[in-house]
């Protein structure tokens, strides 16, 4: 039985994860369980790139992408189901924030979206390839 599913998003993919937000929801609805959603930011933290960024910029990334992941699970899902689920915005690199995301809300199922690999990401390795390899929950890759 699933207590709590998290889907990961980003929200910057436009449309792309529409399908994957729809998954998540129906999986955590066939199980009764919460249904958590969660968007990642980059972090610019206190290196030299900071410096080219306004003081509050920050605050204001995390604003319009907070409205942004509402905005989505609302024209997806529809205002009433969005009233439950659980919307988070994380600060960090996208893998560790999503598994970390997961840990926190003891969530038994991560959903996250796989796109058709480039060769950075045969290099480098997907997010979607190391949620699954490092998660201790169970990962649903939607394609």
């Amino acid at each position: 039985m699933t207590n709590s599913v998290l889907c990961a998003v980003d929200i910057s993919n436009g449309d792309l994860d529409v399908n994957v937000l729809k998954t998540a929801a129906a999986l955590a609805d066939q199980g009764g369980a919460q249904l958590d959603v969660v968007t990642v930011l980059p972090d610019f933290g206190e290196s030299w790139v900071s410096g080219f960024f306004q003081q509050d910029f920050h605050e204001k990334a995390l604003a319009e992408a907070s409205d942004k992941l509402t905005e989505m699970c609302v024209s997806t899902l529809g205002a009433e189901r969005n009233e439950n689920i659980r919307h988070v915005v994380a600060t960090g690199t996208a893998y560790q924030e999503i598994l970390k995301t997961a840990e926190g809300a003891g969530s038994d199922l991560i959903v996250i979206g796989a796109h058709k690999p480039d060769l950075k990401d045969y290099l480098l390795g997907p997010n979607a390839a190391r949620v699954v390899r490092h998660s201790t929950a169970s990962v649903y890759v939607v394609r």
